[in-house]
């Protein structure tokens, strides 16, 4: 099932974020809501879909630390980042 984009259409909001939730890295489920960013706990590689790419994207040896990644996915292959939240 697609991740709700409650951003469709409109630029992501600019203010504080409104919700979170932790991120179970999975190659066969998107989130259920986009993120507007993504927190990372534990320092590692991240794999993604962007919510406007069909291709996921890897981003190696990242510190940990707050991304302002709007994604629909985070793969758990390729990913060995951890303590991941989606902010919203």
């Amino acid at each position: 099932m697609p991740a709700e984009n409650p951003y469709y259409g409109n630029e992501v909001p600019a203010g504080p974020a409104t919700s979170a939730a932790v991120v179970t890295p999975s190659d066969n489920a998107d989130l259920s809501r986009v993120s507007r960013s993504l927190y990372v706990g534990t320092a590692g590689d991240l794999r993604v879909t962007f919510v406007d790419d069909a291709q996921p994207v890897p981003f190696v040896g990242l510190a940990a630390g707050l991304y302002p990644f709007a994604v629909a996915r985070v793969w758990s292959t390729g990913t060995t980042a951890s303590n991941i939240v989606a902010v919203r």
